[in-house]
Order: C-alpha cells, then sequence, then structure tokens
C-alpha cells in the first residue's frame, strides 16, 4: 500500500516542500530502504522510526518497505523528517485510517518522543504560504511557532498523540498565538550612565544606532572601547515584528534559537581565532556565520587586526552588500548580513603609540606592520572613527553625568522612525543602507553647505564611497535633531568623525 506525507525542506533560509511516499508491499524480503538524496542522519532515520513506532505500542511491518524522500534532486538533512516516515509507515501499512493533512516535522526518539528540530519557523511560514490547513510540530518548539498569527499549528509530545488526534480519540489543541514573546525585552546589562566620560564615544554609539553604520574606536588598552561597545544593544532601536520574523529564522536554520524568539537586535561578539567560515558562513552543507547572526545587530570585532587578515578581507562583500552567497557543489545559499559593524583596536602592538603619559615601545616598522593588518578598501567601508583616549584616574571617581540608555534611545527610536517614514515602501530601513542614488534623493542640503562638504573630503581625500557615507551620517545627525534637511552643523560633525582614523590608518 502507498501513502503520502507533506514535510519541507530548508534550503537557505526558505523552506520547499518534500513529499515523503511511504510503499509498504507484502512481495519481497522484509527491508526498510530510504531513497532521494537522504544525509546519513535521515538515512539513520530507519533505526529511530523503527524503534518509535515499536515502543508506542504499534506493530512495524516485516515487509519491504521504501521510503521516496521526493522530489529526488533537493538534498534532505537533518533528523526533520523522522515523524512524517513514521506516520507514512503506519498509513501504509493500515494502522492509520484517516487521511495525513497538512505539515508534518520532528526528530523522533527511541519511546516515541518527539524532539525540536532546526528550521521549524521556515517550515511553518511555508505552510501558510502554500495554503496548506495545519502543520504539526515538537512541543519544544512551540515558542518558535507561537509568534505566527491565524495559522492551524499542533505542537505534539510524542507520536501516539498525533496518531490518537487523526483517529479522533484524543486531539491535540491548537496553538494559541503569543504577543507577549514579541513585546518582551531583556534588561540592560551596561547602561550608559555607568561609564565614566567619553562623551564623544558615546555620541558616536548614538549615531550609529541611530542610522545602522559602522563605527571603529581606536585607543589605548584600558580606556572603555570593550566597554562602550557592549553597551550598545542599551540604546539600539526596538525590532519590528518583521525584523524579529528575519531573525528568528536564521537562528532556527543555524540551531541557536533554543526555543526562544530572537525579539531584540543581536550582539555577536567572535573571537579573533573565528575562522573564514565561521565569521562568512559556510561548510559542506552551508549554515549561517557570524555576520549573518547579526543581521538587524551589531557584530563587535574587538582587537580588530589580530584578525586574520583574509577572515577580514570576506567582510567586504557582505559589509557593501547586506547579503552573503555561498557557492557549494549542493547548490547556491544566500543570506542576510544588514549589520553594523562596531570594531576596536590599539594604535600599535603595546598600545601605547601617541599617548602622552605613557611611552610606545614599538618601532615605526612595528607599528606600519599592525596598521597595514588593515586594508585600506575595509576601512573605508566604515562610517565613523572615534579616538578613545584613557579616562584619568581622578574622573573615575566623579559622579557620572549624563544621558542613560533609556534616554538616548528614546531619540535613537525617533531618528528610526523618521527614516521608517522617509523609506516607505521601499526596501531600506535606515540610512546606512542607502545607496548612492538614494542619498542624492533622500538627503537635502543648500549649497553652501555641498561646497564645504566638496572642500573637506579633499582635503581629507575622501573617496567616492567615503563621500557618501559622510553624507548618510550628516543625515542621522539631522535625525536625531528632529530636522529633515542637512545643515553646517551636521555636516561638521560628520567630518569630524570621519577625519579621527586617518591619523591611525
Amino acid at each position: 500500500m502507498l501513502a503520502r506525507v507533506s514535510s519541507a525542506a530548508i534550503l537557505g533560509l526558505e523552506a520547499v516542500g518534500v513529499d515523503i511516499e511511504v510503499d509498504v508491499s507484502n512481495q519481497g524480503l522484509p527491508s526498510f530502504t530510504v531513497v532521494g538524496l537522504a544525509d546519513k542522519a535521515v538515512e539513520e532515520a530507519r533505526e529511530r522510526v523503527r524503534s518509535a513506532i515499536k515502543n508506542s505500542g504499534f506493530d512495524f511491518p516485516g515487509h519491504k518497505t521504501i521510503i521516496n524522500l521526493a522530489p529526488a534532486d533537493i538534498p534532505k538533512v537533518g533528523t526533520f523528517y523522522d515523524l512524517p516516515i513514521a506516520l507514512g509507515i503506519l498509513k501504509a501499512s493500515g494502522q492509520l485510517k484517516e487521511p495525513l493533512e497538512g505539515l508534518f516535522l520532528g526528530e523522533l526518539s527511541l519511546n516515541g518522543d518527539l524532539r525540536r528540530v532546526n528550521g521549524c519557523l521556515p517550515a511553518v511560514l511555508y505552510a501558510r504560504k502554500t495554503k496548506l490547513k495545519q502543520v504539526f510540530i515538537p512541543w519544544n518548539n512551540s515558542n518558535e511557532a507561537a509568534i505566527i498569527r491565524d495559522f492551524n499549528i499542533f505542537p505534539a509530545r510524542n507520536l501516539k498523540e498525533i496518531l490518537l488526534h487523526f483517529n479522533k480519540v484524543k486531539s491535540i489543541s491548537v496553538l494559541k498565538f503569543n504577543e507577549e514573546l514579541l513585546l518582551s525585552q531583556e534588561e540592560i546589562e551596561l547602561d550608559f550612565c555607568d561609564i565614566n566620560g567619553q562623551n564623544q564615544a558615546k555620541r558616536a554609539l548614538e549615531v550609529a544606532s541611530a542610522g545602522g553604520h559602522n563605527l571603529f574606536f581606536f585607543g589605548p588598552p584600558g580606556s572603555g572601547k570593550t566597554l562602550l561597545a557592549r553597551a550598545l544593544p542599551g540604546i539600539m532601536p526596538a525590532m519590528t515584528e518583521e525584523e524579529a520574523l528575519e531573525v528568528t529564522k536564521i537562528y532556527s536554520v543555524s540551531g541557536n534559537l533554543n526555543g526562544n524568539l530572537i525579539n531584540q537586535r543581536p550582539f555577536r561578539s567572535p573571537h579573533h581565532s573565528v575562522s573564514r567560515v565561521g565569521l562568512i558562513g559556510g561548510g559542506s552543507f552551508p549554515l549561517p556565520g557570524e555576520v549573518s547572526l547579526a543581521h538587524r545587530g551589531t557584530l563587535f570585532l574587538d582587537e580588530l587586526p589580530e584578525f586574520p587578515r583574509h577572515v577580514l578581507e570576506a567582510l567586504r562583500q557582505p559589509m557593501e552588500d547586506g547579503f552573503v552567497t555561498i557557492a557549494r557543489s549542493r547548490g547556491r545559499f544566500s543570506y542576510p548580513a544588514q549589520f553594523n559593524l562596531v570594531a576596536a583596536s590599539n594604535p600599535c602592538p603595546c598600545g601605547f603609540y601617541g599617548d602622552t603619559k605613557r611611552a610606545c615601545r614599538c618601532s615605526p616598522a612595528e607599528i606600519s606592520r599592525y596598521q597595514k593588518r588593515l586594508s585600506g578598501p575595509l576601512m573605508d567601508r566604515i562610517d565613523i572613527y572615534v579616538e578613545v583616549p584613557a579616562v584619568p584616574p581622578a574622573k573615575l571617581t566623579q559622579k557620572v553625568t549624563g544621558k542613560t540608555s533609556a534616554q538616548i534611545r528614546m531619540g535613537v527610536e525617533k531618528a528610526r522612525n523618521k527614516q521608517r517614514q522617509r523609506f516607505l515602501r521601499t526596501r531600506l530601513s535606515c540610512n546606512a543602507e542607502m545607496g548612492s542614488r538614494e542619498v542624492k534623493k533622500y538627503c537635502q542640503m543648500d549649497n553652501q553647505s555641498w561646497r564645504m562638504l566638496v572642500k573637506a573630503s579633499e582635503n581629507l581625500a575622501l573617496s567616492a564611497r567615503g563621500f557618501y557615507r559622510t553624507i548618510k551620517v550628516a543625515q542621522t545627525i539631522a535625525d536625531l535633531s528632529g530636522e529633515d534637511r542637512i545643515s553646517q552643523d551636521h555636516l561638521i560633525e560628520a567630518l569630524s568623525f570621519r577625519s579621527q582614523g586617518f591619523s591611525y590608518v
């Protein structure tokens, strides 16, 4: 007897339909064969499914059983297909009479319990998009799927629950939409009001978070570069529901979700020993790297010159394009990578080049080699440079004054709202994503401001990319001020951020 069960395969961040065809034949020797471009984990499903069916109180057919995963030219990876294979076998062997409508996914343990799988959210979104009536998922994937509105999602704890549901003995309750998962926020770990001094660096972080700009801190050891960067999540604007779904899909596919919705902007801080594949993504079956896990959030690279040169150079394309395309023999996979880069560096190997109180021990050749680890094309993609000098000990004992992270965040939210209105009905979400065409269309200045910008760009030897990035930063500063047009004051501040790095880089 032939049975067919619907499931899905994850290609990149999107799901495609997969039909699990099961044929249990009375002829031939007893066997269990899986075909259809399945990887090792899918092939091993034979033993998991066999034990799960028996331990759930049902009979495993002692006949020739063939499982076909169609279409056969799409790679099938992971433990996604344990549940649909088991249901197909029970249907084909006559132990399940009712039609199996909907989409099914889940890993089976040997006792029949369902375990969570990676990629549940893209699969559920695919089922809703293709107008399937319902989807059955493991209970441990409930939080991941509870953010989907107006769709019949049935979370099950084990194989027997699903069989009782279809045999109309005991129904599984439909998963309810949980709006609290979208609205809940974690507490701020580091508040700006806890950081002494460094007002210019704080202002740079405010501008960077408001416009999604890339930022580079440089200064001696212990000046607070890392501390400032780690305070950035406290002032980042809240994600929209669409952005939260985008980010959650990435974490779902990569296996980093742990059952919870990603409703805060990511902050990723990989160690400088990270590989190119770890940073950009890849593998035999490509998975997202750190640049994609930082999508819609921040990628913090501390001690930037310590990263291998070939790893840093791989950042150039995603910083410019906002996505990563990985080509492998199994196909091409694209992952979004719209992040704002925050990098930190010492000016030299010992860290004290240019310090007025501590002498640098490095030779000119060592300083040159250290700074040349950061290529010109990479540094040209950074919008804001800020020197972070050492804070005098006397200032560390003073009471901290200035805005709190919550106060700064309110201004950042207002600036982002202006940008959302500006880019309504476009693919853009913040100023940093503008290209040269959008800069000319949306960024307005008077003739005097244009002349000042051209003159300053010639003096600073800015590239065409640097010229437009300066305008984008100036537009963000104008948004923070509540103004629509860029004034000379906004340009002066933007140019000051741009000019600082050239004495070191």
